[in-house]
């Protein structure tokens, strides 16, 4: 089920049928291994976005320029980690067979996954574009594999080496980081040098693009579940997804923000802002 009771993002009001992009929020955090609250997060952003404008400087275009739809979230079994990844899945194969590219709002990043195993059954050649500040690449974490510190282990079992392009990273284990660097991905420490090399590589391949916000540095976001200093500007983000914008992106997703652990409200105004950036890169 999906609750669609509530506000919208900006510019986001078309219905499913005319939309040719989805929005849609997955209010779930069960596997945060710090802080919890990243479920809160898409209604917190929804709410943010009426202090934006649909246009965007930066891309010179506008969310009113593209037909939009804003599903709502989905309504998740508290406590389920497998059923709510099955629910994602789901409704991703309902947006992705209708020929419309998704767009999840977290909730935590687990949620990339079935959303990615999806995409792999419609888009035979799919690439991920991870943004992060960790490698997400642990085999299990406290002997659990589903968690937000395993996604991308999980994410290359459905790939396969050499199809997950990882840029911003800064913090995992030594495993981890001698896993990715023995070819299984292709991992840019620290920001995004080597991106435009990667999107030449990666040519008209399909791409799902996936968003850790806490690949900024939490003097841009703090209210993340996990800060990590040594992060990215807001301003290398927007560059990098001007970046990205040339390639076939079919979906994506934006996760980690944990708003209430920022009261000043400036972590969520970031992530809306993000969020609008993000959506109009996938659209043009």
């Amino acid at each position: 089920m999906i609750n669609a009771t509530g506000p919208v993002f900006i510019g986001c009001g078309r219905d499913f049928a005319a939309a040719n992009l989805v929005l849609l929020g997955v209010p779930f955090d069960g596997t945060v291994s710090f802080r919890p609250g990243a479920r809160f997060a898409p209604a917190q952003i929804r709410l943010e976005s009426d202090g934006l404008e649909t246009y965007s400087p930066y891309f010179d275009a506008d969310l009113t320029d593209f037909t939009l739809c804003d599903l709502g979230d989905l309504e998740l079994p508290f406590g389920a980690t497998e059923k709510t990844l099955q629910l994602v899945q789901e409704e991703a194969r309902r947006v992705f067979q209708h020929k419309k590219k998704l767009i999840l709002i977290g909730g935590e990043h687990l949620i990339s996954l079935p959303a990615i195993i999806e995409a792999k059954h419609q888009y035979t050649d799919l690439v991920v574009l991870h943004f992060d500040a960790h490698t997400d690449l642990r085999s299990t974490y406290l002997d659990e594999p589903l968690s937000h510190a395993t996604v991308m282990r999980r994410v290359w079992e459905v790939l396969g080496d050499g199809r997950i392009w990882q840029f911003g990273i800064r913090s995992g284990t030594r495993e981890e980081f001698h896993w990715a660097k023995a070819g299984h991905t292709v991992l840019q420490m620290h920001d995004f040098t080597g991106l435009a090399a990667a999107v030449d590589a990666i040519g008209q391949r399909p791409v799902y693009l996936s968003i850790d916000l806490d690949v900024l540095d939490p003097s841009v976001l703090p209210g993340t579940g996990t800060p990590e200093a040594g992060g990215v500007s807001f301003h290398d983000l927007v560059s990098a997804l001007q970046t990205v914008s040339a390639l076939n992106i079919i979906g994506g997703d934006l996760v980690e923000l944990a708003p209430h652990y920022d009261q000043s409200g400036v972590s969520t105004a970031v992530a809306a802002k993000v969020l609008r950036e993000l959506i109009i890169a996938v659209s043009i």
